[in-house]
């Protein structure tokens, strides 16, 4: 079905050329600048934009493959080029959204939800743009291009989603991480899935350095974000939550950001429904960065007049820790035609808003705790209207950060006051004892 659309990749300063998807090339030969891929939207406008809504809709939850994934049943938006054989799927996509019923309430908010990206198989939004990564690696492969591995750089996340997707294609995955920077769980995953891990002494903007050079030899690919293939599928996210919400789009879209790949995606998607009739609006997109790790965010107190990268401090954000950011310059362009807002938190208000929000159900990264934080600060400002339907993107589970949550609640996070911290009653195991204890912690809680 997909066989008649195609895309390629081109520059984002608008350079003459393009470049086949299968090719091993990341930056402009011209001038330097990253790639983007861009599609024939003419023959994409050859079905009618409720014949999309309607085949997208069809495919949701089907167990045909590869359409029953969220990125795959949209695969000619993101790479129709790829033989379905060759596909690398664990039918990531199609998670949530969560309606914060009750964290929206003490906020004034009745329309406020959370995208929970991080329920997939890795633990994280990294996992949509991995499987169209390694499936492009896959067929590049069998069709007998000689490559050996594939490598990143990471704080955490993009580590383990390579290293689930190649070990299920059966590819060799390298991955550069700065040592004692990510939380034990992101470390175990590359390890138990069989990558070659190399722990760093440097930060995560080192590590990008070190695999930018060892890339330049062809036969290992680099799978960070600046290869645009990655962000082809993380921007089905916005198709999706659109989808959830039978094709209205949101007012607000608040998302966490560090390298800024997932900036550019959000807004690509949005672009793509707006190309072809899908959507006749665009949603405010605010990006929210760590005060510890927040190059952008000055950028965007000059207007975006300059971009100065910094070494950023130790953030309770890990992932977000980074202070040179590859995908600096989509960014700026999505936020400059989305109305972009971009706020900053400090580690106090990241930590005490992702606990406020877990009083009310949900289990917050720290780096959603960033986009609460930020989501709290903006209606302060009244930047963002309590009526507004807003969305903030969880990037990854909480799960994979049980040491910054313990952390909290044993208050030994440093320059954080844990406002909501619930440690356990130790108590002998005496009825009565527990009786007394129990009536004035519920007496407590009316």
């Amino acid at each position: 079905m997909s066989s008649s659309y195609k895309a390629v990749f081109k520059c984002i300063a608008q350079c003459e050329g393009e470049y086949p998807l299968n090719e091993v090339i990341y930056r402009c030969p011209k001038c330097g600048n990253l790639l983007e891929v861009v599609h024939d939207l003419e023959q994409l406008k050859k079905r009618s934009a409720q014949e999309w809504k309607d085949l997208f809709d069809q495919r949701v939850g089907t167990v045909e493959w590869p359409y029953g994934s969220g990125i795959w049943g949209k695969k000619e938006w993101v790479l129709p080029e790829v033989d379905n054989e060759h596909v690398v799927s664990m039918f990531e996509g199609n998670t949530n959204l969560f309606w914060a019923k009750r964290f929206g309430q003490q906020l004034g908010m009745n329309d406020l939800w959370i995208k929970m990206c991080g329920n997939s198989h890795t633990g994280s939004f990294k996992d949509l743009g991995m499987t169209v990564l390694v499936s492009m690696v896959n067929q590049m492969i069998q069709q007998g291009q000689p490559l050996k591995a594939v490598a990143c750089a990471s704080t955490g996340d993009t580590s383990a989603a390579l290293a689930a997707y190649a070990a299920y294609a059966g590819i060799p995955s390298i991955v550069f991480l700065p040592r004692n920077k990510i939380s034990t769980a992101q470390l175990m995953q590359p390890m138990s899935n069989g990558s070659i891990v190399l722990s760093l002494d440097t930060n995560f903007d080192g590590c990008m350095q070190i695999v930018q050079e060892l890339t330049k030899d062809k036969s290992i690919y680099l799978a960070n974000s600046m290869n645009s293939l990655r962000i082809e599928g993380q921007k089905t996210i916005s198709i999706e939550m659109v989808q959830q919400f039978n094709w209205e789009v949101p007012d607000v879209v608040i998302i966490p950001g560090g390298n800024l790949g997932n900036v550019s995606a959000l807004g690509n998607g949005f672009k793509m429904m707006l190309d072809l009739g899908l959507i006749d609006k665009k949603p405010k997109i605010v990006l929210a960065q760590a005060e510890k790790a927040n190059p952008l965010y000055k950028s965007f107190l000059s207007g975006f007049q300059d971009f100065q990268a910094l070494k950023p401090e130790k953030t309770l954000a890990s992932a977000i820790q980074i202070g040179d950011p590859v995908s600096v310059q989509k960014a700026i362009k999505i936020l400059k035609e989305f109305e972009g807002v971009v706020e900053q938190a400090s580690e106090d208000e990241l930590a005490n808003a992702a606990a406020l929000s877990d009083l009310s159900g949900s289990f917050c990264c720290p780096h959603t705790g960033v986009a609460l934080a930020v989501l709290i600060k903006l209606l302060e400002k009244q930047q963002i209207s309590k009526t507004d339907r807003t969305i903030i993107i969880s990037t990854a589970h909480g799960l994979k950060f049980s040491e910054f949550k313990v952390g909290y609640h044993e208050q030994t996070l440093k320059e954080v006051q844990a406002k909501y911290a619930n440690k356990p009653i130790e108590l002998e195991a005496d009825p009565d004892k527990v009786r007394e204890v129990l009536a004035k912690r519920l007496r407590e809680r009316k």
